[in-house]
């Protein structure tokens, strides 16, 4: 597919599921470690930690470094019960890559290192006290969770913590110093961030710290980032200290849109969303967030995405909002693509949480894919439509492809931003037992400029019709209405 080159979101292949990013520059390539989740996974972070890295200067051309360290390399985990949850990567003052993580059934911090950023790690240690005490076993420790690491000379900030709404058992987010053998603690813990419970007169109220913490430092500051009391939006604060006086300055991103009233009511969830983890990272002049969507209707099938951040002119930054390329420059009206990488994905009935039961009914749509997980390896791609739907990424293609599966009258597919230009035709590639119409808006809610005639088909087949979109940077949304279940894969500029 020759609009692969361009700058894509989800930016891995379709059928990876790495959520939790935390993204870093080593040298000329940026870096995401993230936990593993697994297509029709029954829990969070069931698989390996792998590695995915990019050029700086081409955030388009990612590639899959392989498995970087198996959650059966931790002593702790012989029996395999704990998963890998979300993992951190700072250099130590050795020159060294240490990777801290917490397994999900034991709340300590393990960590594993490596000579090179995306090499085999090898267990290293765990975090702990002077005394040998583990952190998280301690009185006044919190159960470790969701590590986060900054570097400076011999010392090590570790951010760790979980606070539920409600729970007032937990304070909140704990910041801990370790010395320069990367896992002795010699200041700490202290708290940095408060839950919910503790939030109300702090400047954190409404949103206050949940999970997920990440730190960066830019212009001699502190930038605490974090999953906040409302699951689907990452929040950051900062501090000209790394141990204390965070302020909360507002939400990077949500992976549901919400917050955002530029093109639709700030309450209006365009993503079905649950918890959200990820972090910022700048790229040359420009900053970015990475963070992760919910697909296949459950909680654990989790996508990364990342979207370019503008920056105001007191160093904080606007909400981002969710796009098909990442934030970055228009996608080109030519050739076809996907339709999994829908930033907006609704019906008429606003519903923004999936259920951690899973998807909530067959009344909505879903991101999700033909066939199962993939290991990476030489494969063909399955042809449908006109023009293939082609995976390629270098060593390996993938035979499977994703798809919008169960649009039901009003259900609703947007796509941002398309550089449209002489645009007269286009066609789309469905299947499904629904018969009625998909219309085509440049706009949510604005008006209809065309329409595919959508009849019963148990075969991928496409479906071409005149539809004029004015010359310009649109918004694509797609809206069924009829009536059956519509399968939607592919959409094609003729």
């Amino acid at each position: 597919m020759k609009n692969l080159e361009q700058k894509l979101n989800p930016y891995m292949p379709s059928w990876e599921y790495v959520p939790d990013g935390e993204p870093y520059v080593f040298g000329d390539r940026v870096y995401v470690y993230g936990s593993h989740d697994k297509f029709n996974g029954d829990v969070y972070c069931m698989l390996d930690y792998v590695c995915y890295s990019a050029p700086v200067d081409d955030l388009g051309a990612w590639r899959y470094e392989g498995v970087i360290y198996r959650k059966d390399q931790d002593p702790a985990n012989e029996d395999l019960q704990g998963n890998l949850y979300a993992p951190a990567v700072t250099v130590g003052p050795d020159g060294r890559y240490y990777l801290y993580y917490v397994l999900s059934s034991w709340g300590v911090v393990s960590v594993a290192v490596c000579d090179e950023p995306a090499g085999k790690y090898e267990f290293y240690g765990y975090v702990h006290h002077a005394d040998g005490t583990y952190l998280g076993q301690k009185d006044g420790d919190e159960p470790q969770f969701d590590p986060a690491v900054l570097t400076e000379g011999d010392r090590t900030y570790l951010y760790t913590g979980f606070c539920g709404v409600g729970d007032k058992s937990r304070y909140g987010a704990m910041g801990t110093v370790l010395g320069p053998d990367m896992l002795t603690i010699v200041e700490g813990p202290v708290f940095v961030a408060p839950g919910e419970p503790y939030s109300h007169d702090t400047s954190f109220d409404g949103h206050a710290f949940f999970e997920g913490p990440s730190i960066r430092k830019k212009d001699g500051k502190y930038y605490f980032i974090f999953s906040t009391q409302l699951f689907h939006e990452l929040g950051y604060a900062v501090s000209d200290d790394p141990l204390k006086g965070f302020e909360y300055k507002g939400v990077l991103v949500s992976n549901g849109d919400l917050n955002i009233d530029t093109y639709k009511p700030a309450d209006k969830p365009m993503f079905y969303c649950a918890n959200n983890h990820g972090s910022m990272v700048q790229i040359g002049d420009d900053y970015y967030i990475f963070y992760h969507r919910h697909t296949n209707g459950t909680n654990y099938s989790r996508q990364g995405c990342f979207e370019k951040l503008k920056e105001k002119a007191d160093g904080t930054f606007e909400q981002a909002p969710m796009t098909s390329c990442c934030g970055m420059e228009p996608l080109r009206s030519e050739g076809t693509y996907p339709t999994y990488i829908a930033c907006n994905l609704f019906t008429d009935t606003d519903v923004t949480y999936i259920p951690w039961s899973g998807w909530m009914d067959d009344r909505f749509p879903k991101i999700t894919q033909e066939g199962g997980d993939i290991i990476p390896k030489d494969r063909m791609e399955a042809p449908i439509c006109s023009e293939p739907i082609v995976e390629d990424h270098g060593s390996w293609r993938s035979t499977n492809y994703a798809y919008i599966a169960n649009m039901r009258d009003s259900a609703t597919a947007g796509f941002k931003y398309f550089d449209c230009k002489n645009v007269k035709e286009m066609s789309v590639c469905t299947k499904g037992y629904a018969t009625g119409k998909l219309e085509v808006r440049t706009k949510w809610d604005g008006e209809v400029i065309g329409s595919f005639e959508i009849g019963y088909a148990n075969e991928w087949h496409e479906t071409k019709a005149d539809i004029e979109i004015p010359d310009g940077v649109h918004d694509l949304f797609f809206t069924f209405k009829g009536t059956g279940h519509l399968q939607f894969a592919a959409f094609s500029f003729c």
